[in-house]
C-alpha cells in the first residue's frame, strides 16, 4: 500500500514506518543540534580571542607608530637635516602647516609635503664616541692561510 507524497509520487509507506524517529541513542534531533552548536561555539571561540587579541596589539603598534610621526612633524625647525619617504635628503629651509622647504643642493629648493618626511637626521658627531688613535695600533694583520679544503 503506498500513501501519496508532497509532489504527488507514491511513497511505500513500509519505509516511512520503519524509518527511527529518534536519532543516534536515546538522544533526539533537537538535543543534537544545540549540542553541535555548542561544539561549534567551543572551537569557534579560542579563533575569535586570537584574532581579537591581535588586532588589538596590531593597532596599538601602528598608534604608536602614528604618534612618533606626528611628534616629528610638530618638533621640524628651520635647519633641520631630514630624509624624506623616497630617501632623498635635504635642510628645511622654510616650514608651513602642511609643507616645508628642502634645500637638496646650494641654490636648489623644493617643496614637499610634510607628511614626506621620514626621520630627522642626528649629526653623527653627536653620536659616536672619541675613538682614540692608540686603538688602531693593536690591531691584528691578517695573513692568508692554506685552505686544507681546496689547496692540495
Amino acid at each position: 500500500m503506498g500513501a501519496v507524497g508532497r509532489n504527488g509520487t507514491l511513497v511505500n509507506s513500509f519505509f516511512i514506518d520503519a524509518a527511527p524517529t529518534r536519532g543516534f541513542g536515546s538522544r533526539d534531533r533537537e538535543t543534537d543540534t544545540k549540542d553541535t552548536a555548542a561544539m561549534d561555539l567551543v572551537i569557534f571561540l579560542p579563533l575569535l580571542i586570537v584574532m581579537g587579541a591581535f588586532m588589538y596589539f596590531a593597532s596599538r603598534r601602528q598608534k604608536k607608530a602614528m604618534q612618533a610621526t606626528i611628534d616629528l612633524h610638530n618638533s621640524l625647525e628651520v635647519g633641520d637635516r631630514i630624509h624624506t619617504t623616497s630617501g632623498l635628503q635635504g635642510t628645511i629651509t622654510a616650514l608651513g602647516d602642511e609643507y616645508v622647504d628642502l634645500e637638496i643642493a646650494p641654490g636648489v629648493v623644493t617643496t614637499w609635503m610634510k607628511l614626506a618626511v621620514r626621520d630627522r637626521i642626528v649629526d653623527g658627531a653627536d653620536e659616536v664616541d672619541d675613538v682614540e688613535d692608540d686603538d688602531f695600533d693593536e690591531a691584528t694583520e691578517i695573513t692568508e692561510s692554506r685552505n686544507t679544503k681546496t689547496d692540495s
